[in-house]
């Protein structure tokens, strides 16, 4: 399995025109983190996937899924 949280966490980013030092902020971790993550060299820490999925009103099941996430919202 291929997980692609990066990608999902820089679609919902941009869907919602969230700054990555926005996001990092709200998260308490540095934009240079979002960076790489968004880059898929690293990942977020298992203990903030539930605060990611709230901030962007989904679930942890959709961030670590292999379905691109929507880039606009419906």
């Amino acid at each position: 399995m291929n997980v692609k949280i990066g990608k999902q966490i820089k679609i919902l980013r941009n869907r919602d025109g969230v700054t990555q030092d926005r996001l990092a902020e709200a998260l308490g971790v540095t934009s240079q983190a979002i960076s790489k993550w968004e880059r898929n060299e690293g990942y977020p820490d298992i203990t903030l996937l539930p605060a990611i999925a709230s901030y962007y009103n989904v679930s942890v099941d959709d961030l670590l899924s292999d379905n691109e996430l929507k880039s606009k919202s419906i």
